[in-house]
Formats: C-alpha cells, sequence, structure tokens
C-alpha cells in the first residue's frame, strides 16, 4: 500500500454555492438522484462545507532534498478568495 500527499484549496461558499447545496440537500432528504447540473457543481463529490473546491494542482511544485519529497506552491500564485488550504494524506 503507498500514500499520496494532496492539497486542496478553498473559497468560502458564495450565492451559488448555497441554492447548490439547498438542492443537494433536499434531495438526500426526498430520496431521489441528485440532478446531474448539482453534482457537476460539486465535482460529483459530496459537498464540503468549507466551501468552493478550487483545482491548484497546477500550482504545485514538486520539492526533493535528500530524503525528503513533497511540494511546494508559490503564495502569491493563489487566487486572492482562497481562504483555506487542506493538506491530507490518503492510502
Amino acid at each position: 500500500m503507498s500514500m499520496s500527499t494532496h492539497i486542496i484549496a478553498f473559497r468560502p461558499p458564495d450565492e451559488d454555492w448555497l441554492k447548490m447545496k439547498q438542492v443537494y440537500d433536499a434531495c438526500l432528504t426526498a430520496g431521489i438522484d441528485i440532478p446531474d447540473q448539482v453534482a457537476s457543481f460539486f465535482g460529483d463529490d459530496r459537498p464540503d462545507d468549507t466551501g468552493v473546491r478550487i483545482d491548484i494542482d497546477h500550482l504545485l511544485e514538486e520539492w526533493q532534498e535528500d530524503s525528503r519529497q513533497g511540494f511546494q506552491l508559490e503564495l502569491s500564485k493563489l487566487p486572492a478568495d482562497i481562504k483555506i488550504l487542506r493538506f491530507y494524506n490518503s492510502w
């Protein structure tokens, strides 16, 4: 089993996100399928209350030194509305 490290960014929920979340929750409560437009809005994942997920993979640079490796990110390249960075490992 191998481990991978990920970094994702979030901007706070906006009006569109809140509306789509209401539709998502209503569908779950009613036991009906999530409409394609809503599923696509959330990237086919469950909505994350942290906010709108922003892809920053293109901003990440692999970094390695001796027996250490990871990523680095030049903060000035992040969009101004990014408020949260989430770092996680998965196996």
